[in-house]
C-alpha cells in the first residue's frame, strides 16, 4: 500500500514506522509529524494523533471519520523551522465527503519538548 501522504513510498517505509514500533513518535522534524499525522488523519490512527498533539491543547478525545469521508491529498506549502524547538508547517489538506469537496488550509504551530516534536495549534489564514 503507498503511503497516505503520497510521498510515493510504501506506507511501512514512510508514515508506519511513526505510527507503529520502535520508532513510534519520533518524527526527525515538524514537516515528518506534519505527514505522518495527515497519514493517521487518513486511517483513523486517533491514539497517534492525540499521542503527537502538544499537552497544553491537546483534546480529551477525537472522532474517527465519518461514513463516505475520502481523503484526497495533502499540499505542503511551506515549513519554517524558528529554532530547534519551534516550527511551523503551511498545508492544504482536501477531502470529499458525500460528493462535496472540503478543503482544509491551516498554519499549524509545533513545538519539541524533551525530543519528540507536538502539533501544538494552527490558524487558519482563509
Amino acid at each position: 500500500m503507498n503511503c497516505p501522504c503520497q510521498s510515493g513510498r510504501p506506507y511501512a517505509l514512510c508514515c508506519q514506522p511513526w505510527h507503529y514500533g520502535p520508532q513510534r513518535l519520533q518524527a526527525p522534524d515538524a514537516e515528518a509529524l506534519m505527514l505522518s499525522r495527515y497519514s493517521a488523519f487518513v486511517l483513523d490512527e486517533l491514539d497517534y494523533l492525540l499521542d503527537t498533539w502538544h499537552p497544553a491543547s491537546r483534546p480529551g478525545a477525537l472522532q474517527p471519520n465519518p461514513p463516505g469521508l475520502k481523503w484526497l491529498g495533502l499540499q505542503i506549502r511551506r515549513h519554517t523551522q524558528a529554532d530547534g524547538t519551534h516550527a511551523s508547517v503551511e498545508f492544504v489538506a482536501r477531502s470529499r465527503l458525500h460528493g462535496r469537496a472540503h478543503r482544509l488550509h491551516e498554519i499549524s504551530r509545533f513545538e519539541r519538548l524533551d525530543g519528540v516534536w507536538y502539533y501544538l495549534d494552527g490558524e487558519f489564514p482563509e
